[in-house]
């Protein structure tokens, strides 16, 4: 498996929600490591009566080259100390497989009634949980504290950045990003412009930054039904083209496709949305999404993708089986060709 991992030029992870009780979801979680997936990430819902960090520990324990992270969590619901504790455990279950993400929170913070965190707040989190990582003392609310067993390696924050204050943040702060921007060229050039103002503002080199890039995607052989994306809701008050957040049409503004912020998702067109799609995502069949991924390494340098399966909320928990067998027979096989 590692051989097969080190053959492809692109790197794959995918989305895999806590949708069935957890021994199950780590045994699910085995299985992709067998359809040849570089990392799994696991959402951070706690609405869902299902933890991340213990799903994350089962399937550790079933998997020996699967990267394996929280995707995403926050500082909101998660105190950055309990944050950096459960990131050396999973290490000292993992070493070397395992990376802390953390997002200023979405549905897991709207369930608790608190807003997501700052700019400022996500900032002091990820400082303090990267000293706390290595082993340095951290002042929470006047006292001070330390991890008493860490790692000869810190285990690597990550943050998730949906939005451009958040992608300058992860440059200045932490040690890769996981980045919702699209596949456009120009799309991700802004996002690297980006990255390389926080770092510079941070006296950062991110010569060993690491980049996901989150891809949204729909696996249909019928193109036209995969491609009615932006023409649909999230739920309903929420297109899909505003989830997690209205930054989506910022990016899509770098490629040239300017929506207004009050669109109506069903006024889109057809030719509208297959350019919104082929600029944000993969969306179509096996064959075409793996064109488009090529693509992308050509056109935008792209080597690392997150692959998040299209959901409407109430379907956020179903297990993207489907996805999985279409990456497995068709599209990673095809990107190490």
């Amino acid at each position: 498996m590692q051989e097969r991992n080190q053959a492809i030029a692109m790197k794959v992870d995918i989305r895999v929600p806590v949708g069935l009780p957890v021994a199950d979801t780590a045994d699910f979680i085995a299985g992709c490591e067998a359809a040849g997936f570089f990392g799994v990430g696991v959402h951070d819902h706690q609405h869902s009566g299902r933890d991340v960090y213990l799903t994350l520990a089962l399937a550790a324990q079933r998997t020996s080259t699967l990267h394996l992270y929280p995707a995403t969590t926050n500082p909101v619901t998660r105190h950055p100390g309990v944050l950096a504790s459960l990131a050396h455990t999973l290490e000292e279950i993992a070493p070397g497989r395992v990376f802390l993400t953390v997002g200023p929170g979405y549905l897991a913070v709207g369930n608790i009634g608190r807003p997501s965190a700052s700019v400022e707040r996500m900032r002091q989190a990820i400082l303090s949980i990267r000293r706390l990582l290595r082993g340095e003392p951290v002042i929470f609310n006047g006292t001070e504290t330390r991890l008493r067993n860490v790692s000869e390696q810190p285990t690597p924050i990550f943050m998730t950045a949906a939005g451009p204050r958040m992608v300058e943040l992860a440059g200045e702060v932490a040690d890769g990003a996981l980045m919702l921007v699209g596949l456009h060229p120009d799309s991700v050039s802004a996002a690297q412009r980006m990255l390389q103002a926080g770092a510079e503002r941070g006296n950062r080199d991110l010569s060993t930054f690491q980049t996901i890039y989150i891809i949204p995607t729909t696996v249909n052989e019928d193109r036209a039904k995969a491609r009615r994306w932006p023409q649909q809701w999230f739920r309903s008050n929420q297109p899909f083209l505003k989830y997690p957040s209205n930054s989506n049409l910022f990016w899509l503004r770098q490629a040239g496709i300017d929506l207004s912020e009050a669109f109506v998702p069903e006024e889109i067109t057809d030719k509208q949305a297959d350019i919104i799609c082929d600029a944000f995502g993969l969306f179509g069949s096996p064959t075409e999404c793996l064109e488009r991924l090529r693509r992308a390494r050509f056109e935008s340098r792209i080597e690392h993708v997150f692959i998040f399966p299209t959901h409407t909320q109430n379907g956020g928990y179903d297990m993207p089986q489907k996805e999985i067998d279409a990456f497995k027979d068709v599209i990673i096989p095809g990107l190490s060709v």
